[in-house]
């Protein structure tokens, strides 16, 4: 497991045959450890991309996503929600801290073995959404006591109504259940 301030990744020649993606759903879907990052959240979390003649080459985990709208593998987040973030309950798996200009889940580290768990009860009023809202690019949203985070290396969970699914970034339907399960180590990419 991977400990605050102990050290990550390294710095690589590049090797053969890199392939670009732009996105986490799109890294999320290349087979294989020649992914080299040039967007997406999980970019953003590894402090963006590396210059000069060398790349970085991080392990980290994958997301296993299981629902009645099927079977995904992320990299960075899944989260589940009414039609609006601003009523309803919200559930969130992160692997990344980083949710596009938010930082969502501050605590969260893509090589830690742990998802980062955040449950936004439904009675949070509006008014303190919005409040959280405009704390979400410093990670200041938290702690609240409508919101909750927890670290676990699996979650699952029930909706009445289902929910909508979002699954690093790309809509993927709407859920009642939902499981998702964090593999440790089990992708290697290059920024």
């Amino acid at each position: 497991m991977i400990g605050r301030g102990d050290p990550w990744g390294e710095l690589v020649d590049p090797p053969d045959g890199l392939i670009g993606v732009a996105s986490d759903a799109e890294a999320a879907s290349v087979d294989g450890d020649r992914v080299r990052l040039t967007g997406g959240d999980l970019l953003a979390s590894l402090g963006g991309p590396t210059t000069g003649s060398q790349v970085g080459r991080f392990d980290i985990d994958l997301l296993r996503v299981a629902s009645d709208e099927g079977v995904h593998v992320a990299i960075a987040h899944v989260i589940a929600r009414g039609r609006t973030w601003w009523r309803g309950p919200i559930a969130g798996a992160f692997n990344v801290d980083r949710r596009g200009r938010w930082d969502a889940a501050p605590r969260a580290h893509p090589g830690d073995g742990l998802l980062d768990v955040i449950e936004v009860d439904a009675g949070m009023s509006v008014r303190d959404r919005w409040q959280a809202w405009r704390r979400l690019p410093t990670g200041t949203h938290v702690p609240h006591p409508a919101i909750t985070v927890r670290r676990a290396r699996a979650v699952s969970w029930t909706f009445d109504p289902p929910r909508r699914l979002w699954v690093d970034g790309e809509r993927r339907g709407f859920v009642r259940c939902l499981k998702v399960t964090v593999e440790h180590g089990a992708a290697t990419v290059h920024t």
